[in-house]
């Protein structure tokens, strides 16, 4: 919890930071580009490593690299000696790490949880603790930036790693019973076949991929929105992505409260159905309250929508396969933000931000509808796997 309240806080700052140095949407999707971009290359390999390695030591060494990284950020930022170039370095080596990390991250929740049955409300509760934090953090780091700077929000960002490298360090976790054997690029080979011939799985990642490309993108215009269309601060994005926050930890405390699984192809329509409805309406909104209160309803649709997408497939998935699975939908998940994001700052900079969020509201709606009519299929495989 205290190392996403400070990852949060740069995570505003650093998209701050860029808007404020270039005054450009473009480079602001270029950021979001080259953050996931080592995502896409090496995010299918690092499953097959995760299910072969002590993803704690894994996680622990991550956030380490993390730690660095912010600090040195942070020195540049609080020394003025920042330039542009420099963020992109950073944010490249941030994305190199998180190729590895994120996927790593969401299989270590089924080994923190070996209950198949409390698998799902692990996942939701998960979910909440991060979304939590995002109101928070955001908030924080706006007041932070609007007072003092944003180097301030990278060198707590640093420290705060500490923390959660504590808990790693504390904790007893029993490997996996299974571990794949041979060579990496046959492993590799059948986890993408596993996940091309099941059926479920490929349209929930389907799903996802379209989702993620135009909806989840959505966050690279945020600043754009706070300055240029509601005339605010960077306490103006805190309190917008902080709304975010409360409607995702809404929405997570509802599916935490769920106990089947077979339901979840409902809820991932909903999601897409509401998220997609807030992009809308913030595009077409001109005063704050109305933008906050559609930042909460496009939080609890998101939130909603991927959670819903998480358990399904590591309900389905088998243990043997957890890591390249879900190595594939991270891959998928913040991959397709390399050129999402790189499209909505295009699309921003050709027309305008408003536009392109109805663009992205609709993109959802379209992509709900489309699921919707495999919602019996995924049923059955939810069916069968508890």
């Amino acid at each position: 919890m205290v190392s996403l309240v400070g990852t949060w806080m740069q995570g505003l700052a650093m998209s701050w930071l860029v808007y404020r140095l270039t005054g450009s949407a473009f480079l602001l999707g270029s950021i979001g580009f080259l953050n996931s971009l080592p995502m896409l290359a090496l995010g299918p390999v690092a499953g097959v490593m995760i299910d072969r390695w002590d993803r704690r030591k894994v996680l622990m060494t991550t956030q380490t690299l993390f730690a660095c990284n912010a600090g040195i950020l942070s020195a540049l930022v609080l020394t003025n000696r920042i330039q542009v170039w420099h963020l992109f370095v950073i944010t490249a080596i941030s994305g190199l790490i998180m190729s590895f990390d994120m996927p790593t991250r969401q299989t270590f929740v089924a080994d923190m949880v070996p209950d198949r049955a409390d698998l799902m409300n692990a996942i939701a509760l998960n979910s909440v603790l991060f979304n939590s934090t995002r109101l928070i953090g955001p908030a924080a780091a706006g007041f932070v930036v609007a007072r003092v700077g944003e180097g301030l929000c990278f060198l707590l960002n640093s420290v705060s790693y500490l923390a959660v490298i504590a808990a790693f360090a504390g904790m007893t976790v029993a490997p996996p019973t299974e571990r794949p054997a041979g060579h990496l690029a046959a492993q590799l080979r059948e986890g993408l076949t596993y996940v091309r011939e099941t059926h479920a799985i490929r349209t929930i990642l389907m799903l996802v991929l379209i989702t993620s490309f135009m909806g989840m993108s959505y966050q690279v215009l945020m600043p754009v929105v706070a300055r240029d269309i509601l005339r605010g601060d960077a306490s103006t994005l805190g309190f917008l992505t902080s709304g975010v926050g409360l409607g995702a930890m809404v929405a997570g405390l509802r599916l935490a409260s769920r106990t089947r699984a077979v339901g979840l192809e409902k809820q991932s329509v909903l999601g897409a159905s509401l998220a997609g409805a807030g992009l809308i309406a913030i595009g077409l909104s001109r005063w704050f309250p109305v933008s906050l209160a559609c930042m909460i309803l496009t939080g609890f649709g998101f939130m909603t929508l991927n959670s819903a997408n998480n358990t399904a497939i590591q309900t389905i998935v088998p243990d043997s396969r957890r890591g390249r699975v879900m190595s594939i939908y991270t891959t998928i998940f913040f991959g397709t933000n390399t050129f999402g994001s790189l499209f909505v700052g295009s699309l921003a900079q050709r027309f305008n931000a408003p536009v392109t969020l109805v663009v992205s509201g609709a993109s959802c709606l379209c992509a709900g509808f489309l699921f919707s009519l495999h919602k019996a299929d995924i049923r059955r495989a939810l069916a069968s796997a508890t």
